[in-house]
């Protein structure tokens, strides 16, 4: 893919999840705009689109979980829950890909404590102004919000003990490079830990061009194999992609109609930085 179709790429998505930010709307496929159109990727008009707390409730978050942070960070725009999966501990710094308006940076601040610290990443301004209100709204200290492409990340290296991610690696146009940053700012001995989708078959020309699709994670997405090659070519030890094939249900929620639920699947994917010792990336 040439540099003119990275920034084309880029682009679509931005466009799309500024719009999510301003307008409203709980996916970047099937968002509800603020006059309560919906959005849907040529989906019928009387189609039924979920609320960002059905979406959450599908993919693992429970009511504890979306009454926790301030009203309007949970967009509904995940495709599961790396909070289950990361076992963040108190003082531990995590970075989360893609904040948007930073449901799981909330989470993940609740659970690091006082003592540690979240840093959110995201290339939407009106996303990022978003989060930054939230923060203020809920009083959290130990929550930043950084500008920046996960391409490149505005981050030192051997910074974070965890990274976690949700539903937003499979939007980049060079997701490799995503994974050799994601490595170079873990500490040795840290890890990652992404829910993400992942291709299980070849998409048909209706899909595969639509742009809507795009940014709503579906044509985007990577098959396993692939995924799996980029992680440990960029120096990821454990490497494990665990497909949940009971995901489809709700995938189909995102076109319905569409048929999407044949061809992506949503995964959790983890891997760890090597090094570390004893105590690995967190506190001993």
């Amino acid at each position: 893919m040439s540099q003119q179709d990275h920034h084309d790429v880029r682009k679509t998505v931005r466009d799309s999840y500024a719009t999510i930010a301003t307008e409203g709307g709980n996916s970047g496929c099937c968002a509800p705009t603020a006059n309560g159109a919906s959005a849907c990727c040529g989906t019928p008009d009387d189609a039924e689109v979920p609320t960002a707390a059905e979406m959450s409730a599908f993919w693992g978050y429970s009511d504890e979980d979306m009454a926790q942070v301030p009203d309007g960070a949970n967009l509904g725009l995940g495709c599961g829950n790396p909070q289950a999966i990361a076992e963040m501990k108190p003082g531990e710094t995590v970075i989360d890909l893609g904040a948007g308006a930073g449901f799981d940076a909330f989470l993940a601040a609740g659970k690091v404590g006082a003592d540690g610290h979240v840093i959110g990443i995201d290339m939407t301004h009106e996303m990022l102004a978003k989060a930054r209100g939230n923060a203020t709204k809920g009083g959290y200290q130990n929550v930043e919000f950084r500008l920046g492409e996960i391409e490149y990340l505005p981050v030192a290296d051997d910074t974070a003990d965890v990274i976690i991610s949700n539903c937003v690696i499979n939007l980049s146009p060079n997701k490799p490079q995503v994974l050799r940053e994601a490595f170079r700012v873990l500490k040795p001995g840290g890890r990652l830990a992404v829910s993400d989708v992942v291709a299980t078959a070849e998409f048909p020309d209706d899909i595969k061009n639509d742009d809507h699709l795009l940014s709503g994670c579906v044509t985007g997405a990577s098959m396993v194999d692939e995924l799996r090659t980029w992680l440990e070519d960029a120096g990821f030890a454990n490497v494990l992609i665990d497909v949940k094939e009971e995901s489809r249900a709700g995938i189909a929620d995102w076109a319905p109609g569409r048929g999407i639920e044949n061809y992506v699947v949503s995964a959790i994917i983890t891997g760890e930085k090597p090094g570390g010792g004893c105590c690995g990336g967190g506190t001993c």
